[in-house]
């Protein structure tokens, strides 16, 4: 059996089975997407880009990786409230 690396057991504490987030965000973005209760993209269709990129740990490489997955599953951001 393969030892677990701390980064093996953040990933499977902030991203659980069932999640369809991206596999690459950092440990930071996964931890600010799980406290908000995020765990599946179509979560994330709820939320402006602005609002995501306000959680602690979310920067700009997680948006776009973010932006990207959501893009691949026909998926977007919440528009922008005026």
């Amino acid at each position: 059996m393969k030892k677990m690396t701390p980064k093996d057991r953040v990933r499977n504490a902030t991203n659980p089975p069932g999640s369809d987030l991206p596999d690459k965000l950092g440990a930071p973005a996964e931890r600010a997407l799980a406290g908000a209760g995020i765990q599946r993209l179509e979560q994330l269709t709820k939320f402006t880009e602005a609002e995501i990129k306000l959680l602690h740990g979310v920067g700009p490489n997680a948006l776009g990786k973010l932006r990207q997955a959501l893009a691949e599953n026909g998926l977007s951001f919440a528009d922008e409230k005026k």
